[in-house]
């Protein structure tokens, strides 16, 4: 098996990290942050993805998988994964490549001045066309590889996607040596994923390679983010045409998702896309495409980004509008922090902003999460977060339905009709079923439906 390290442990680097320890490869997860390192080490996830803590406890204690603050433990790895984050820039939209390059420079710091093999860089990180050739002519004096090797992680199925993947992307050198060195390296590493082979009782099926160079490598993933956020917003578009019209966005979308050519996948209407990813995946996009003078060529990006903003003040309006007018003086259960369920990623969550900009407009405003507690209390802690649904809804004008976690779809509401003050429900989400609330008292609110 392979010595790898990933440089970078956060929600991308530990599960890939300990992912490749599951395939049996001797993994060193590397990162500047001594607590997040401390935890990890002792098989404890610092963020909740279902089924990571069995997977990263179980290869911890095997001794395939350790963590460190120290870029020296890394050095003797054969392949070296680059899985650090790429922010929007604090200054524009385009991405913020610090992380990238302060792990290129430490990483470069202790490679080997005359290695006997030449090591590989694999970039996992999403970062903007051109990166990788870049890094590459900086490897290039230690005697090292790059190849781009991009993630296609959905947050809450992390695990599975990576040791499942649809699909396994190699960016590889134009160099004819390199590019094989960089892709023998590379099937060594995915093997088992490649071939379909059985490990650890666990059955995978062929998994497609696609082989192409440091640019398509690079495009590919802001390509397909860049294709589902437009999925939503299209549907979101409809859900506020279907609101104008009388129409149901629900049906609207199951009659086109029939149509193999369009799909169901990702025509869900409801408040918009958030997270780490898709936001600002697409705003680095067109700030790069600028950058490469061609300015108007992802124009429709723009209103894609702004109908996903727009979804979010019409749920604030249509809360507004079943309340009088107005949400001042009121109060209002939020259900839901993270931007989606099964996580407790709450950058970019639209649930904090809706939150956020009903607080803003004179409401008091209870905020609930079955995993996100600790993680608003660090990055969202001008909220008023209460641990329990019966908290958030006591004596509620209102209850906003924000994240689709099954504690809030399944919901009973006959259970909740007594504790509110007022019996209406906004599902952010198209998530519940309107004649059950419609039973039980409430005005049922959705988006488009």
């Amino acid at each position: 098996m392979t010595k790898i390290s990933v440089i970078g442990c956060g929600y991308l680097g530990a599960v890939h990290a300990a992912s490749m320890a599951e395939l049996g490869h001797d993994v060193v997860g590397i990162d500047t942050d001594a607590n997040k390192v401390e935890l990890l080490s002792q098989g404890k996830a610092p963020f909740y993805e279902p089924a990571f803590d069995a997977l990263l406890s179980r290869n911890v204690d095997s001794g395939r998988l350790k963590f460190s603050t120290n870029f020296a433990d890394a050095a003797d790895a054969a392949v070296h994964f680059i899985g650090v984050g790429t922010p929007q820039r604090a200054d524009g939209n385009g991405a913020d490549l610090k992380y990238v390059d302060a792990a290129t420079d430490s990483l470069l710091a202790v490679l080997p001045e005359q290695p006997t093999t030449a090591s590989l860089i694999a970039g996992k990180s999403t970062v903007p066309v051109g990166t990788a050739a870049r890094l590459a002519e900086k490897f290039a004096a230690k005697g090292a590889i790059v190849a781009w090797n991009p993630e296609f992680l959905r947050e809450g199925f992390a695990v599975d996607d990576t040791l499942r993947p649809d699909r396994i992307v190699y960016g590889l050198p134009a160099d004819t040596d390199g590019a094989a060195r960089a892709e023998a390296l590379l099937d060594e590493v995915y093997g088992q994923i490649l071939s379909g082979e059985t490990y650890n009782d666990t059955d995978w099926t062929e998994t497609p390679k696609v082989v192409t160079d440091y640019a398509t490598a690079e495009l590919v993933k802001v390509a397909a983010n860049s294709f589902l956020a437009t999925k939503i917003s299209f549907i979101n578009a409809m859900a506020e045409i279907c609101d104008a019209t009388g129409g149901n966005v629900t049906t609207l979308a199951e009659a086109i998702g029939y149509d193999d050519r369009i799909g169901k996948k990702f025509l869900r209407a409801g408040v918009g896309f958030g997270g780490g990813c898709l936001p600002k995946d697409i705003r680095a996009f067109q700030a790069r495409v600028d950058e490469l003078g061609l300015p108007r060529t992802l124009d429709f990006l723009h209103d894609v980004d702004a109908v996903n903003q727009r979804q979010r003040s019409r749920a604030v309006s249509k809360l507004a509008d079943a309340l009088g007018g107005d949400v001042a003086g009121k109060t209002i259960a939020v259900l839901g922090a993270a931007f989606k369920p099964d996580s407790d990623d709450i950058r970019d969550s639209p649930a904090v902003d809706i939150a956020r900009q009903l607080r803003d407009a004179g409401a008091t405003v209870r905020v609930t999460d079955p995993k996100a507690g600790p993680v608003v209390a660090r990055f969202a802690a001008d909220l008023d977060f209460v641990d329990t649904i019966e908290a958030a809804v006591a004596d509620a004008d209102a209850v906003a339905v924000l994240t689709e976690w099954s504690d809030y779809r399944d919901l009973d509401p006959s259970t909740v009709a007594p504790q509110v003050r007022r019996r209406v429900v906004v599902d952010g989400r198209n998530c519940l079923a309107p004649q059950r609330w419609r039973d039980a008292g409430f005005e049922y609110i959705a988006m488009g439906r």
